[in-house]
């Protein structure tokens, strides 16, 4: 027997059954189909099964959505209504809890660990090259984000953590999962100081990866063996380009990636200054540096010049002048001159120029360690601009050069 109002149909009927909601046909008004305990079917005149429950709580009468047919079944329906009941009964109305719920999980969602990472890796990519902005995101990518990214920042353990890293440990490469602990640590450092964590997991972490055998460039430092190498340098024999790169690096002992990626405009022949753009720097905070050129390396890039002076780059690729030459042009060059890898790479340039200079030439040790672009304060903690002792670093520029002539000729 059916009641019509001005709006549903209301339907009396003793509790549903399957048989009776499949076979329920749309009419020209909504028709609710009772169950029990405030629980009903609303039929829709497009045929829509929509799952309801009216309720009330604080003297309001409420409805409240509980899933569509038949998607959500009648077995579901129920077991549904009777938690909300409980809530009821608890003193707690279903409608705002379930509100709660959906917001708690939409802030769990901001704050998964994955969300933080990539907010953390955009604040500090600026001061990468992008060649370390690729090492850092690919790691993340590859060996964090897959097991820890959904998770809630604040819900992630020591021990939890711990399991990924020994995930990258496995894969035979300790360096990475000792990187790995690295950025995990500053962004977990980030998401306390962003008030997302109370605590940062890393730090109970020290002591349980594998130690990493330390491992460095190598490169010549004994006088006599660098006498040697300058001269196998001016002997090598093969592109013409690749053959200037490998006799300016031992003169500027710059980062490869800096030589490599050199570009004309930044080279001021008149001043002798070779001003490297902050942009194109391992560490970008400390601005641009400033490299004098010694009058040996003026004779090189002047001699390269009308070979590449048509494009920007000093040292463009063999396969297109858009591109300079890779990052493992110059260690080949030394290789076919008959420097293993142990022996000496192109980054060992640098370590040669400080022991030398350092111990042989007895150059002042701030001088050097700001050529090569490190970290050098002065005695009150600041950081030295990037014209700080320059003209003591242009007399220690033409002093090394003209040591390396006179090591060539013995």
């Amino acid at each position: 027997m059916a009641v019509t109002s001005t709006r549903f149909e209301r339907v009396t009927a003793m509790p549903l059954t399957a048989t009776r909601i499949s076979n329920a046909k749309p009419g020209k008004t909504p028709a609710k189909l009772f169950d029990g305990g405030g629980l009903f079917l609303l039929v829709t005149p497009n045929g829509g099964k929509w799952w309801r429950l009216q309720y009330r709580f604080g003297g309001k009468r409420k409805t409240l959505s509980m899933g569509v047919y038949p998607e959500t079944g009648l077995k579901d329906a129920r077991r549904r209504r009777d938690e909300a009941r409980k809530l009821l009964a608890a003193g707690i109305d279903p409608g705002e809890h379930r509100k709660a719920v959906k917001l708690a999980k939409a802030e769990n969602g901001a704050n998964t660990f994955e969300v933080i990472g990539r907010e953390w890796f955009q604040k500090q990519a600026a001061c990468w090259t992008p060649a370390n902005q690729k090492k850092v995101i690919g790691i993340l990518e590859r060996d964090v984000f897959p097991w820890l990214g959904k998770r809630p920042v604040e819900d992630i353990t020591a021990p939890e953590l711990l399991k990924v890293l020994n995930r990258i440990e496995e894969r035979g490469v300790v360096g990475t999962a000792h990187r790995a602990l690295q950025m995990c640590g500053q962004i977990f450092r980030y998401a306390v100081a962003s008030g997302r964590a109370k605590f940062n997991p890393c730090a109970d972490l020290r002591g349980a990866l594998t130690p990493v055998k330390s491992k460095h460039y190598g490169s010549i430092t004994d006088p006599e063996k660098v006498g040697a190498l300058m001269r196998a340098i001016k002997g090598y024999v093969g592109e013409h380009v690749v053959r200037y790169a490998l006799r300016l690096a031992p003169l500027v002992f710059v980062r490869p990636g800096e030589l490599r990626g050199a570009r004309w405009p930044e080279i001021d022949f008149e001043k002798a200054l070779w001003n490297i753009p902050a942009a194109r720097m391992k560490i970008k905070s400390q601005g641009d540096h400033l490299v004098p050129l010694s009058r040996q390396a003026i004779e090189v890039l002047k001699d390269l010049q009308p070979l590449t002076t048509h494009g920007d780059l000093v040292f463009p690729s063999t396969l297109t002048s858009k591109r300079p030459i890779s990052d493992n042009t110059v260690n080949a060059a030394l290789r076919r001159i008959g420097y293993s890898r142990e022996e000496m790479t192109g980054h060992g340039f640098r370590a040669m120029a400080r022991t030398i200079l350092d111990e042989v030439l007895q150059v002042r040790p701030d001088y050097i360690e700001h050529q090569l672009a490190h970290a050098v304060r002065d005695p009150n903690g600041r950081a030295y601009n990037r014209t700080s002792h320059l003209d003591e670093r242009r007399k220690m520029m033409q002093l090394w050069a003209d040591y390396l002539d006179k090591l060539a000729v013995k």
